[in-house]
């Protein structure tokens, strides 16, 4: 134990965790905070300022055994009692409350083939991964255990891995990837013995669930720079198992309207993104389709990337799959990374301008207005003519939605059931085709979106009158 910083854990910590930890005294037990809230509170007050992203969902370890908790307190859910963990409820707020433990082998580099329970707080630290996770705070003493020096390894801004490297790797895949989240998310570097056992740990980070890596991803976006994660993730294997489809970008020239390679301006799109982990996906993939566009141009004596929008789209779909990223999320991103080159000029017909809206769906405005402004200050050059069109976009883009600009068919003065009235037809893919012609047609011509009027040509449609 050792005089450490410790006031903003002490002033974070709910009044009924500390309940909790004296009703577990009082019964004659010890417990202890553990985990990244120590870590993150702890680092907020060496920092003199949060990081972002300090954690307030509070761990216990304890010497009672699942058993004994449960006996103690009123409400208790057995979320994991086969590791030694349930849930003790206070106020609505849920306390996950784990036996001291050690940990057998892991044969399947992702959880261990059986736990066994210890007395010995320093025993149960040193199974964790990475020294900063392995302190433990005694609420009610206001006393820190830290038995690796976490506490030196924050201060100089290292992750260590706790005893030998190779070991805490092969025990869960998962671990080489949680250090790059840190690296971004704490802004710490890798100690360089941690960092070797990383390319030999890969076969167990191989094992690893598409789901846990997704996991991980989003937690990396939360940094203020997630791209230090990524160059990890690039440098060190990680990226040629789970997403070799970015490892094309690498190395792959830009035209000279940039100041970096691909893989470069990936990253500080990436990084210049708002901080949303949908978008910053976005960011990430947006121009993962430039190498297999690349061509160079006689004519321009430079190099092009004819359609990398659409091939990039083609390649982010079937990646965000496999990562099991949801169906919302897929969409939205690779909407995103198929309409991220906005070509506008103030030339523009207000058509061309409800042209674009439609095609590229105002659900996505906002996210595609962040996004372009990633990819032009991401280009390292000056941005401030490529701004000033974005933002002159958005000024005619808001006036026509203001102005009631039908975007979809839902926007139009009929419906699918109004005309099968008046008309007399029945539901089906022509009338979903005439639909999608009186929407055309309202998008050059907003005086058209009359109900008399679209009856009146969609009659005419069915009838055989083209437009």
């Amino acid at each position: 134990m050792s005089a450490v910083p410790t006031r903003a854990l002490e002033r974070s910590l709910p009044p009924e965790l500390r309940g909790l930890c004296q009703r577990l005294r009082e019964a004659g037990y010890r417990s202890w905070v553990v985990g990244g809230c120590v870590r993150d509170h702890v680092l907020e007050e060496l920092r003199g300022a949060s990081f972002g992203g300090v954690r307030n969902d509070w761990d216990v370890a304890t010497n009672a055994l699942p058993e004994a908790v449960m006996s103690l307190f009123r409400r208790v859910v057995p979320t994991g009692i086969k590791h030694g963990t349930v849930t003790v409820l206070l106020d609505g707020v849920g306390y996950e409350v784990t036996t001291l433990r050690g940990e057998t082998s892991y044969s399947d580099g992702r959880r261990p083939d059986s736990v066994y329970f210890v007395d010995d707080i320093v025993a149960d630290l040193a199974r964790r991964d990475f020294t900063i996770n392995a302190m433990a705070f005694d609420p009610l003493e206001g006393s820190l255990i830290d038995p690796f020096d976490g506490m030196g390894d924050l201060k100089t801004g290292m992750l260590r891995a706790v005893g030998n490297a190779a070991e805490r790797f092969a025990e869960d895949g998962l671990r080489v990837l949680r250090a790059a989240r840190f690296a971004a998310t704490l802004e710490v570097e890798i100690e360089p013995a941690t960092a070797r056992a990383i390319e030999p740990s890969l076969a167990s980070y191989a094992k690893v669930s598409p789901e846990r890596i997704r996991d991980e991803w989003m937690k990396s976006m939360k940094a203020a720079r997630p791209s230090r994660a990524f160059e990890v993730m690039k440098d060190h294997g990680l990226l040629a198992i789970s997403a070799p489809e970015l490892l094309e970008s690498v190395d792959c020239q830009q035209n000279r309207h940039h100041h970096f390679d691909v893989w470069g301006h990936s990253m500080a799109c990436l990084d210049a993104c708002p901080e949303s982990p949908v978008l910053r996906v976005a960011g990430l993939l947006h121009d993962v389709g430039k190498p297999r566009s690349r061509a160079f141009s006689d004519k321009t004596n430079d190099y092009t990337f004819y359609e990398h929008e659409r091939i990039g789209a083609e390649i982010a779909e079937p990646l965000l799959a496999r990562l099991r990223f949801s169906n919302d999320e897929r969409a939205r991103i690779v909407g995103l990374v198929r309409h991220h080159l906005i070509c506008y000029e103030d030339s523009w017909s207000d058509a061309a301008v409800r042209r674009w809206i439609k095609r590229v769906s105002p659900d996505l405005l906002l996210e595609l207005y962040e996004l372009n402004r990633a990819d032009v200050l991401g280009k390292g050059r000056d941005a401030s003519d490529d701004l000033d069109r974005l933002s002159s976009l958005k000024a005619r883009v808001a006036r026509l939605m203001a102005a009631g600009a039908a975007m979809s068919p839902k926007d139009l003065a009929v419906n699918g059931h109004d005309l099968m009235n008046e008309l007399g037809i029945r539901g089906g893919p022509e009338l979903g085709r005439v639909l999608v012609t009186l929407l055309d047609e309202v998008i050059e011509t907003p005086e058209l979106n009359q109900r008399e009027t679209l009856i009146e040509r969609a009659r005419e449609l069915l009838s055989g009158g083209g437009a």
